[in-house]
């Protein structure tokens, strides 16, 4: 009897200090990882690894945010989150609108902002679990904590995913348009914004009817937005 109670004490001494590792992991792994790269490009993110398992090449080329297009950081803030500049990592008005659009049928809605997909895509693998959600939130406390909304910016646009095998502005803008970050018109980055719900279904290159017009919305509303609300997206 001595002997399976010892075995059964040695594996429960394994399982609580599993735990208290990946406890441990989860607690001060993603505060660690974002402290390195608020000064360091990242070389690669899980989404990155998971695209190239399934066959696809990765095209990215690190730019910084001076060296994109004003027009194209606006568009993605207007596109994606108005008040980038204003929150904290989270737009409770914005995820209150997606959650009664789930409710009323209307579908699935994003209400992430650009410091939630920043964090999502940098240490996560795409999923819609309440695990990730839960660990996505946490990352973005940190995230806001640790980065300026600068650097949010500078590594979302270097990081997102574009078309297959295409991350970044700049792979984004040779990609489909065949010119730099930097040259970008309003008009392209415009239609880049447009297409990041979607990049492996819609191209920025041969866009729809349907993301031409948006395209065109999401032009008013930069010129529209009050100077405040893009005032850290660059000059």
């Amino acid at each position: 009897m001595g002997k399976p109670r010892e075995l059964i004490r040695t594996f429960g001494g394994w399982v609580r200090r599993g735990v208290i590792g990946l406890v441990a992991l989860l607690a001060f792994g993603p505060p660690l990882v974002l402290a390195v790269y608020r000064v360091v490009p990242p070389p690669v993110t899980p989404l990155m690894l998971l695209r190239s398992i399934e066959g696809q090449p990765i095209r990215k080329d690190w730019t910084p945010l001076d060296r994109i297009s004003p027009a194209l950081a606006r568009s993605v803030i207007a596109s994606e989150d108005n008040f980038f500049c204003q929150h904290r990592g989270f737009d409770l008005s914005a995820f209150q609108q997606a959650v009664e659009g789930w409710w009323q049928g209307k579908g699935r809605r994003g209400g992430s902002t650009i410091s939630q997909q920043t964090a999502k895509n940098l240490l996560l693998l795409p999923s819609r679990t309440v695990f990730r959600k839960v660990l996505e939130a946490y990352a973005t406390i940190w995230l806001e904590l640790l980065w300026s909304k600068e650097r949010i910016l500078e590594v979302y646009l270097n990081i997102a995913e574009w078309g297959p095998g295409i991350y970044g502005a700049e792979a984004a803008a040779q990609a489909h348009f065949n010119r730099p970050a930097a040259s970008l018109t309003a008009r392209q980055a415009a239609t880049l914004a447009v297409v990041l719900p979607n990049p492996l279904r819609w191209s920025a290159a041969h866009p729809p009817g349907s993301l031409v017009r948006r395209a065109g919305m999401i032009q008013g509303r930069v010129a529209q937005l009050s100077p405040d609300l893009l005032e850290c997206s660059g000059p």
